[in-house]
Parts: structure tokens; C-alpha cells; sequence
């Protein structure tokens, strides 16, 4: 019997998929795949059992041909059914023209509260429309803005915002109504922020939703951020470090105690490395605790806490107990005022390795930042281990991006010797297709400035020398820069230039200052 050694959509039979439902394919797991010629309907099914015979049969009936089952991967045939039936879902603008504006406006003015309601499938519809293609397009936010004549829906993808449709205004508050209703907040309340969640399952994935919704002046402004829960979790080797960044981070891993802390804006991947640091962590001689706000995935072997404000659980509160847990390990989902500040340096100096994030713009200011929270600098210099700043570019599309020659001035906008890369003879940039709904961009990848905490350095922190001091030290230390380490990015051909410089051009302003 023939086995599928790689199992990609092309080969799926998207007519044939569509006459079961996704649960009865899933069910098997059965998977209808193109055939060639007269031939009997290649069928695949799971190499490790048990055979699906009566779906078989179902398959050889509805299909009227006979079939040729072929074995395949379990995860891989699941897969390509979710992928076959999310692309087969309407996007939430066909799904309004389907509808009519007019006709869809109508039913809800006519259906007044959606909590007593039977008849309220258009605007449940929408919302599930909204959130089944925001996951098909790789979004990781949905934003839905009121304004005085019109309502606009955005996705965040891969950073940066687009606009995907514009509901009729009659539709806002019915569209908000029913997010309220999944996220389990109060309907009637229209002047206060309110935050919630809910949880959705789209073809076989399983999605948490964070709910913010904001009073403004043209109505509630609601914005939905989308964790995907059955994305694979990244490890260390596939964040595209250098192979010195990965070393230095291995070995702060190994360190016995002290802080580790990532910085940057929201959005940039810090909650990632934090995660693939602690993979690689031993889960099993050693107890690692996790406090966190939100748990964006689940890590066997690790006890994850979750921030509760609403009940007293915040972040220095629930540290507190965490470190009466006689844990090794204490990861913090961010360091927010001064009580967590001085809990976090305490568990370090008392033989605990503490991961932490801090929202500030380079990796050097987080000493800084940690010292104007009322952290004393002597306290600082002795805990901290390694400060880094990362930040997400977009990747170029593949199927589009053009190259043209490089230059030396492309390397000093870098802050790269060009001498270093003397045998790039060209770099790529972004020119916009269809696979990339014409951005010139698909994914993106990381870039990094690490600094470990040299005596020198701590001395200078002792001291109380100030940022400008610090950097010079840095940069006699060699440290690599976020541009600086973006350049390998553009010498491979994975990003652009003007990508690199979007995101690093406030650190390049505060070096030069």
C-alpha cells in the first residue's frame, strides 16, 4: 500500500472534502485527494489505525467511483482538513454582499436585544466570519472602530494594521452586543472600559480571544486579540538567532541564579522567548513556577499562574506566594511597578533565576528603568544577569520580492562594517502579489541586542553612571546592536532594509544622542 511521505494541499480534493462535514472526515481520520485520469479516488487515512471502514464506504458511495486508500500521517491528514475547510469559508465581505447591507441592517434593528432573540444568525455569523478569516489570514488582533458614518474592521498582521471591511453603521451596536455576550460582560453597560475573554473552536483549533472594549465618541471601540492554542510552541534554534545569541542564551540558562529580562513593545515576541527559554530549561530536577497575565500556552512540567486583579491576585502578590512554593525558576509575564521590581531582585540574590519582561525601547534601558521604579543601582549590578530587547520584521514574500545591488551606504545605515559583507553582492526588497495581499511581506522573524552584565558593567551600575555611559561600554563590549543584527537578516535575503530601519529607528535616535 503507498504512504504519503509529505501531504500538502495541492493535492487535496476540495470538491470531494466538501461533501462530508468536518467532524465525519475527522472522525476517521479521512482525507479525499486528487486523482488522475479514470483512475479509483486516492483516499488518505492514518497509518497508525484503526481503519475507517464504514467511512471508506460512505466515501466509495457518495464519490461513485471506487477508491485507493493511502496512508499518511494522523497530525498531517487533520491538517489539511482544517486548512480545506478554512479556505473554504467566506470572508467576512463576500459573507455582507451575500447578505445585502440593507437586508442584514434590517433583521437586527428588527431583533432589538440579542439576549432575547431568536433569530439572531446574521450578526452571529459576522462575528464568527470575522474571527474564522482574521485566523486564515495569520491576524493576531481584530480591531472594529466606530466612527460617525461608518464602521471600520481591521486585522493586525504580522504588526502592521489593514483594513478588511465596513460594515453599515446599523450593524455596530448589534456587532457589539454579541461580542459582549461571548465575552461575558454586562450589554447594558456603554460608558465604562470593560475587558473579558471567551474561547472558540474554528475548524478543530482551539482560539482564546481577548475582548477590550473602549466608550468613545462615535460609540464602543472593541478590540480582539487572538491566541491561537494549537500553535506549535518555538524552541530556542528557531527564534533566528546568531549562533553567538544562542550560545549566550543557553548559558544564562544554565546560570544558577539571577534576572534575565526582555524588553521591548508590546507585540514584539518577548512572551516567545521567555517560552522557548523555559523548554529548555530541566523541567524535571527542578520546579518552575510561572506567573503570567495572560497564560498564552501551556508548558508541561511548569505550574502557570494566572494575574487576577479582580480578586487581589497581581503580579507582586502572586510572586509572593510563588516564592513560597520553594521554586528553582520564577518566570514573570512583565515587571510592572516597584513591589514586583523588589521581589524579583530578592528572589534573584536568594539563589532563584528569574525570567522577566519590561516594556522599554533597547536592552540598556531597562537598567535605567528598574533604577527610576526606586530599585537601588548596588541591587541592580549584583542581580542582573542579561538584559535583551528584541523586536519582530516582517519577512519578505517569497513568491515576490526583487533584489538590487547592494551598497556601502545600505551596510552604515545598518551600523555593519561593510567590509563584513563584502560578498553580498545584491539585497532584496518588497514589491506586493497576491500571496502577500500585496505588502511584500509574509511572517516575520526576530532580531535581538543582548547584553551579559560584564564586571565592568556592574561596576558602572554601582557607580551610578548614567545611559550614555553604559552604551559606550556596551559597544566596546562588542554588543550587536537591534540594526546591527538585522543586517545578517537583509544579507540573507529575508528582510529589507527599510523593515530593519521601521522598527530600530528610536534606537538608533537615543544612540546618536
Amino acid at each position: 500500500m503507498q504512504r504519503l511521505g509529505r501531504l500538502t494541499s495541492d493535492m487535496v480534493d476540495g470538491e470531494r472534502v466538501a461533501c462530508f462535514s468536518l467532524p465525519v472526515l475527522r472522525s476517521g481520520p479521512v482525507l479525499p485527494l486528487k486523482r488522475d485520469g479514470d483512475g479509483p479516488v486516492p483516499v488518505a487515512v492514518a497509518e497508525d489505525g484503526p481503519w475507517p471502514w464504514e467511512l471508506l464506504d460512505d466515501c466509495r458511495r457518495v464519490f461513485g467511483a471506487d477508491i485507493e486508500p493511502v496512508l499518511a500521517a494522523r497530525e498531517a491528514i487533520l491538517m489539511a482538513l482544517n486548512q480545506a475547510f478554512d479556505m473554504a469559508s467566506a470572508s467576512a465581505e463576500q459573507m455582507l454582499e451575500d447578505l445585502g447591507m440593507d437586508e442584514l441592517t434590517r433583521e437586527i434593528e428588527e431583533v432589538g436585544d440579542l439576549l432575547e432573540s431568536e433569530d439572531d444568525a446574521p450578526v452571529i455569523r459576522l462575528v464568527n466570519t470575522l474571527i474564522s478569516q482574521a485566523l486564515k489570514e495569520r491576524a493576531s488582533d481584530i480591531h472594529i472602530e466606530p466612527f460617525e458614518s461608518q464602521v471600520l474592521v481591521r486585522f493586525r498582521i504580522d504588526g502592521v494594521l489593514h483594513t478588511i471591511v465596513h460594515p453599515p453603521k446599523g450593524v455596530q451596536a448589534a456587532l457589539t452586543s454579541r461580542i459582549k455576550v461571548m465575552a461575558g460582560l454586562d450589554i447594558a453597560e456603554k460608558r465604562h472600559p470593560q475587558d473579558g475573554r471567551f474561547r472558540v473552536r474554528i475548524a478543530g483549533r482551539e482560539v482564546d480571544v481577548r475582548v477590550s472594549l473602549l466608550p468613545t465618541a462615535y460609540g464602543e471601540r472593541v478590540v480582539m486579540r487572538l491566541l491561537d492554542r494549537s500553535a506549535r510552541m518555538l524552541t530556542l534554534p528557531e527564534l533566528g538567532m546568531s549562533e553567538s545569541q544562542l550560545y549566550l542564551m543557553q548559558d544564562v540558562i544554565r546560570s544558577p541564579h539571577g534576572i534575565v529580562l526582555v524588553t521591548g513593545p508590546t507585540g514584539s515576541g518577548k512572551s516567545t522567548t521567555l517560552y522557548a527559554a523555559l523548554m529548555e530549561v530541566d523541567r524535571v530536577n527542578r520546579n518552575v513556577m510561572t506567573i503570567e497575565d495572560p497564560i498564552e500556552y501551556q508548558i508541561e512540567g511548569v505550574a502557570q499562574m494566572q494575574v487576577q486583579p479582580k480578586i487581589g491576585v497581581s503580579f507582586a502578590a502572586g510572586l509572593r506566594s510563588i516564592l513560597r512554593q520553594d521554586p528553582d525558576i520564577v518566570m514573570i509575564g512583565e515587571i510592572r511597578d516597584l513591589e514586583t521590581a523588589e521581589i524579583a531582585i530578592q528572589a534573584s540574590l536568594t539563589g532563584h533565576l528569574v525570567f522577566a519582561t519590561l516594556h522599554t525601547n533597547d536592552a540598556l534601558s531597562a537598567i535605567v528603568r528598574l533604577q527610576d521604579m526606586g530599585i537601588e543601582p548596588y541591587l541592580v549590578a549584583s542581580s542582573l544577569t542579561m538584559v535583551q530587547a528584541q523586536r519582530l520584521v516582517r519577512r519578505l514574500c517569497p513568491h515576490c520580492r526583487s533584489a538590487r545591488p547592494a551598497t556601502k551606504e545600505d551596510w552604515q545605515l545598518l551600523e555593519a562594517e561593510a567590509e563584513e559583507f563584502a560578498g553580498v553582492k545584491e539585497i532584496h526588497v518588497a514589491t506586493g502579489c497576491e500571496q502577500c495581499m500585496g505588502t511584500g511581506y509574509i511572517g516575520r522573524v526576530a532580531i535581538y541586542e543582548m547584553t551579559r552584565i560584564s564586571d565592568a558593567m556592574r561596576n558602572a551600575i554601582h557607580e551610578g553612571k548614567g545611559l550614555p555611559a553604559m552604551r559606550r561600554l556596551a559597544r566596546q563590549e562588542r554588543m550587536v546592536t537591534l540594526r546591527r543584527d538585522g543586517a545578517r537578516h537583509v544579507a540573507a535575503g529575508v528582510t529589507s532594509i527599510d523593515e530593519v530601519l521601521r522598527v530600530s529607528l528610536e534606537d538608533m535616535v537615543v544612540l546618536e544622542a
